[in-house]
């Protein structure tokens, strides 16, 4: 492990410690300000509007325009946006080789769930219509947009419409109601996220709804019939259990996982990948399963 290296990503997130007391723009022009990893010169975009959902194509040079990759960006439902996750976006296009559909679903508070999942499924038929073949597309996210990718498929399975090839699960939020041993046990050594700062945010998607609504929280849904599921955690983050969670349900109905826990990595680590060789190293690992997959 690049101990160096994740030592500093960490020193540098502690500096910065999440303020309880802001609004959510606020919240959401810190986030978009982060600006983790700088695009490559070489990735190129273009803006689409897919059914009606804002969404851009990201893909490298090397891409297989056959092959893509639909893509839900984190943020806890509330925060996130095309412009925090195209570097990454970007990465994921070079390692895969396919084209990366970067999609700008609508957030909480403004519009709660099922808002995003109407989006995210919105997107996959826009994308199917427009020609892809479902046998060489991966859904993937990281943190909420890994629950949304895993919901997504759910409600692809349950409108009987053609299913993906794979998908890719990085950090996933699964459990919104943030039961899982690591929310405290991983609390000290998180310095990402904490329960607190989750369960405000679950409450402004969910909008009354139940927390084990199964297309809001994946874990709690009928996963059988889903396709090969790749799962990336760190082990120092407060989300390793709905990892090991989703994944244990996920095998129990019959779904192909492969569950990667990567020791000392802190929440949605790949987005350090321009600093931290073990980001760089995930998101291979991601491109090497999204090909397998969808070939």
């Amino acid at each position: 492990m690049s101990e160096q290296q994740l030592q500093r990503i960490v020193g540098m997130i502690r500096s910065k410690p999440v303020k309880t007391d802001q609004t959510i723009e606020e919240e959401r022009q810190d986030y978009e300000g982060l600006a983790l990893l700088p695009s490559p010169s070489d990735i190129k975009t273009q803006p689409v509007t897919a059914d009606g959902v804002p969404a851009e194509w990201v893909y490298a040079p090397s891409a297989d325009v056959g092959r893509a990759v639909l893509y839900l960006h984190g943020g806890g439902y509330v925060l996130g946006s095309i412009d925090t996750h195209r570097a990454l976006a970007g990465r994921i296009s070079r390692a895969a080789q396919a084209r990366v559909l970067l999609v700008d679903y609508r957030l909480a508070p403004e519009h709660p769930f099922p808002a995003a999942l109407d989006d995210s499924l919105a997107a996959y038929r826009w994308m199917l219509a427009d020609g892809a073949n479902p046998a060489r597309v991966v859904l993937g996210g990281d943190s909420a947009g890994g629950g949304l990718a895993v919901a997504t498929l759910v409600a692809i399975k349950d409108a009987r419409l053609p299913m993906p090839a794979a998908a890719v699960c990085i950090s996933p939020w699964v459990d919104l109601e943030c039961v899982g041993d690591s929310m405290t046990t991983r609390t000290t050594v998180d310095p990402w996220i904490d329960r607190e700062y989750l369960t405000r945010k679950a409450a402004l998607y969910l909008a009354g709804k139940h927390p084990h609504t199964p297309l809001a929280a994946p874990v709690y849904a009928d996963l059988r019939g889903l396709p090969p599921l790749l799962i990336q955690v760190g082990t120092a983050e407060i989300l390793l259990d709905d990892s090991k969670r989703l994944a244990e349900r996920a095998r129990r109905a019959g779904v192909d996982v492969v569950l990667e826990t990567w020791e000392g990595m802190i929440h949605g680590w790949h987005a350090f990948a321009e600093a931290l060789d073990e980001g760089q190293l995930a998101i291979d690992r991601l491109g090497e399963f999204i090909r397998a997959n969808a070939a």
